[in-house]
């Protein structure tokens, strides 16, 4: 039996410390909690067990282990410091006994994307990243089904576009649509994304470093890095479809207070195969998992016990159609919608739509 591990960290300090220590959780402020998290250690949370691969029977487990700092704290700190506090986390994962490690949040993209992890752990370690793109572009044409938008007509925008996960975001929603925006901060950097896809994609592919372009985007990706929101209701067009892969989360909870005829969702989450138990409530309904963590279990399954997804220039579209098939085989799936942890029914949907409508005829 193959076996993995996935580190974790509290992303909503007060809600996720509370996860695990609910006394802790309650007593301590948020700004307490990114404090104190320099001080602690890495943090054993649940064993994974019951993943089944659809084709071979094959049962793995598995073992969440959590790194203690926040993203603000990785933020703030030295990189070097942040890099050994990865790596003690990953020592508890060889101890384990896991053969392959899966870095979560923020520990996949702090520094380079996990080389430095990877060079000094004796197992091999993958960001979860590749999946996490092809869900995301999975995400977006359903969604797109939903509201119907049809995606040779549609507009859509990839916030990020200039980061690894956005390039191939943006590659491969360039097939589809008539239109994409691709946005992010730095100009030079974001045409030199556009020239490099413009040859071979559908879409006509333009630049901008403003968020009010997304008043003209029907489908919306996005993939930052940010520790804040960036997505506020203002930027958004009536009956557009954001899906949001980031985590910390890039659209601001006032657009699900404040825009009932927009639908967000959140990107990356899929079905995991067989009577899999976490263990642990992370946020999710049982049985189902985050892209990057699937991509852990997937590689354990299939066992490409390698170094995966790791570094900034990793992420290939080869490789996310590469994790894709490999998933297929093995009985992941997109899951059904949440938006800000809530199910997304099809009253909803109606709802969202119906809106739409309305916010279009007044203007």
């Amino acid at each position: 039996m193959n076996t993995f591990a996935f580190i974790i960290h509290p992303i909503d300090p007060k809600k996720d410390v509370s996860r695990k220590f609910p006394l802790l959780g309650r007593i301590l402020s948020e700004r307490q909690i990114d404090f104190f998290s320099t001080f602690f250690p890495p943090v054993y949370i649940s064993e994974i067990t019951g993943i089944r691969s659809a084709a071979t029977g094959e049962e793995i487990k598995g073992w969440f282990i959590a790194c203690p700092y926040t993203p603000r704290r990785m933020l703030e700190l030295p990189e070097r410091q942040v890099y050994r506090k990865i790596i003690q986390t990953g020592r508890m994962a060889e101890r384990l006994g896991a053969d392959i490690l899966g870095l979560g949040a923020f520990t996949s993209v702090v520094g380079d994307a996990g080389l430095t992890i990877a060079r000094a752990l004796d197992i091999p370690v993958t960001t979860g990243d590749s999946y996490t793109v092809a869900i995301a572009v999975q995400s977006v044409k359903r969604a797109a089904e939903w509201m119907d938008i049809r995606l040779p007509e549609a507009t859509a925008a990839v916030v990020g576009a200039t980061g690894a996960i956005g390039q191939v975001c943006a590659e491969l929603l360039a097939d589809d649509v008539q239109r994409l925006f691709l946005i992010g901060r730095n100009a030079q950097r974001l045409e030199a994304v556009r020239q490099r896809l413009a040859p071979q994609a559908r879409a006509r592919l333009e630049t901008s470093t403003r968020m009010d372009v997304l008043r003209q985007a029907d489908l919306i990706l996005t993939v930052t890095s940010a520790v804040h929101d960036v997505i506020q209701p203002e930027h958004l067009k009536p009956g557009s479809v954001v899906c949001d892969v980031a985590r910390p989360r890039d659209v601001s909870a006032m657009v699900a207070a404040a825009r009932d005829d927009i639908l967000v969702i959140d990107g990356g989450m899929v079905d995991v195969p067989g009577p899999v138990d976490f263990h642990f409530d992370f946020g999710f309904p049982p049985g189902k998992a985050y892209a990057c963590m699937a991509e852990t279990m997937i590689l354990a399954l299939e066992g490409r016990l390698e170094d995966y997804t790791v570094g900034k220039r990793a992420i290939t579209r080869q490789r996310v159609e590469e994790i894709a098939a490999l998933a297929e085989k093995h009985g992941f799936r997109l899951s059904g919608f949440r938006s800000f942890e809530q199910a997304v029914t099809q009253e909803k949907i109606d709802r969202v739509r119906q809106q739409a409508r309305a916010a279009r005829w007044r203007a």
